[in-house]
């Protein structure tokens, strides 16, 4: 034996490791009026800097977060994009997401700058009505993503549809 009990090993580098395997990354961008990735919203639980241009930030599972894409040559945008993503705990079914890892729960994903434009009003909507998005409803960013694919009107989410759910969820349902 060599005399070590457990109570001499520090297993704090190997709790953190676990810990960091167990968040969602998302690697962001930013080449300025070329290629820029940002979050317009969600509770950041760790970040790392790559390089002068690269992040990654590092989400806890059930955090909801929103991920802009923006693309552009010497003509104008090329592809803009906005998806807003749940992250899941390890072992639970995801979506793949380009540039989260491992991947998320999809909430909404819309392509094109008249529907981008579209969802980020309805981020205000929300902001506006004094709810954070990352607390909103995950069911509300699944109707504004089917309502904007059909080309109507994604219905406010207000004070009293965030209680109604905040009351559901204390209830299990």
């Amino acid at each position: 034996m060599t005399g070590l009990g457990t109570r001499d090993i520090d297993f704090t580098p190997f709790a953190r490791a676990l810990d960091k395997q167990a968040l969602t990354e998302v690697q962001l961008t930013w080449i300025e009026k070329r290629y820029e990735q940002w979050l317009r919203f969600g509770r950041v639980a760790g970040e790392q800097i790559v390089s002068r241009h690269t992040c990654i930030k590092r989400f806890r599972p059930g955090a909801v977060f929103a991920l802009m894409r923006w693309n552009a040559n010497n003509y104008g945008t090329v592809h803009s994009r906005i998806d807003i993503v749940q992250a899941l705990a390890r072992g639970e079914a995801f979506t793949t997401v380009p540039f989260v890892r491992p991947g998320g729960e999809l909430l909404l994903s819309v392509t094109g700058w008249p529907k981008v434009e579209k969802v980020l009003r309805a981020i205000d909507a929300v902001e506006t009505a004094g709810v954070d998005p990352c607390d909103a409803s995950p069911d509300h960013w699944r109707h504004v993503s089917a309502r904007i694919a059909v080309g109507a009107q994604p219905r406010l989410y207000g004070k009293d549809r965030h209680e109604a759910w905040l009351k559901r969820t204390a209830l299990g349902l």
